[in-house]
């Protein structure tokens, strides 16, 4: 009920809500706009008809589950609406840290909703100062993780100047004789300054500090399957996310081969967000590439796969590196070099 003794329920209950939590203001006001309500309200409708609960078991926690998801059904669509005054590549930034932001709160939620009770630092560290998404584990202060040694400080600072190496030597030498190159290794010398350098140095610092922070890349060129690569070692932040909250309801209603291609299919999804939508072209590439992914996810587990040795050993390995590796120029494809990661490149001095 409002101050003014109005009843309210749905989305306009949680716009009402968030009149009232600092953090939440900013949905209160866009939420104002009404194409944004109806946005808002179909959005709330689809949560609350595929929550999961039994004779109205959930109609007390119904608002509270829908602002579990709000920040990820929102964020990402605001960003949308401010493409139009953002140049590509910091709309992709943009876009990757509304849709990050969303799933970081949901998980955040998830793990208060199953017992966890941090403290307020900790909360903030996990929110704002940690790139995983392990919030049980990361919010769990009875966890005391081992100390770090002093060499992976070292294989972390080395994997960092490795990528800064790329991007402010290498990128620059290929131009501008060979840019989709350049472009490339500029790429790729940003993920391993971001992925493989500073997360690691920021799971070390966590560690030391006695909270439990796995590093998010888990050595992957070691995988010896499909399944390991995208399930454990590659980016665990996201595919701990898409395992809990995708594959395992998906699971509940269709066979496991077809939810694993539903989950890599919308993960390509995420990634024609995030890659193609800024470059303005090469759309549908990136979800290809991941459709890609899960067939061959479910060809290694085929009895033919198995018999074949397409998820172990050596064979595995190899089939893992020319599935990741072969189509790859379709995930990050010219248009995204070209339009997009040029242009930040050379907004960062690094050409």
């Amino acid at each position: 009920m409002r101050p003014d003794g109005k009843y309210v329920g749905g989305a306009d209950a949680v716009l009402e809500i968030s009149h009232y939590f600092w953090w939440a203001w900013p949905l209160w006001q866009i939420g104002r706009i009404p194409v944004v309500t109806h946005v808002l309200r179909a959005v709330y409708r689809w949560i609350a008809s595929n929550r999961p609960c039994a004779n109205g078991s959930c109609a007390v926690t119904q608002q509270s589950r829908a602002l579990d998801f709000l920040p990820l059904a929102t964020l990402p669509f605001l960003a949308l609406l401010s493409k139009a005054y953002m140049t590509p590549w910091i709309f992709m930034w943009a876009m990757a840290f509304a849709l990050y932001g969303g799933c970081k709160w949901l998980t955040y939620r998830e793990a208060v909703r199953h017992g966890a009770r941090p403290g307020l630092r900790r909360t903030l560290g996990y929110l704002l100062v940690w790139p995983g998404m392990d919030a049980v584990d990361f919010l769990d202060e009875k966890k005391a993780p081992a100390k770090p040694r002093t060499m992976e400080w070292a294989w972390a600072t080395t994997k960092m100047c490795f990528g800064v190496g790329l991007v402010w030597g290498v990128t620059r030498t290929l131009l501008p004789a060979h840019p989709i190159l350049a472009g490339w290794t500029g790429m790729f010398g940003t993920v391993f300054i971001l992925h493989f350098g500073l997360f690691h140095v920021l799971s070390l610092a966590w560690r030391r500090a006695g909270i439990c922070a796995t590093p998010v890349m888990q050595n992957p060129i070691a995988a010896t399957s499909l399944a390991e690569f995208w399930g454990k070692r590659w980016n665990t932040a996201f595919n701990e996310l898409a395992f809990r909250f995708t594959f395992r309801p998906l699971r509940r209603l269709t066979t496991p081969a077809l939810a694993t291609l539903l989950v890599f299919g919308l993960s390509g999804l995420i990634h024609d967000l995030l890659i193609s939508l800024p470059a303005r072209g090469g759309y549908g590439l990136p979800t290809l590439y991941f459709l890609i992914q899960g067939l061959g996810v479910i060809a290694e587990r085929g009895r033919f796969g198995r018999r074949i040795g397409l998820g172990h050993g050596v064979g595995g390995w190899l089939f893992t590196l020319l599935v990741t590796v072969g189509p790859v120029y379709w995930l990050f494809h010219p248009p995204f070099i070209t339009h997009v990661i040029l242009p930040m490149l050379t907004a960062i001095g690094a050409t």
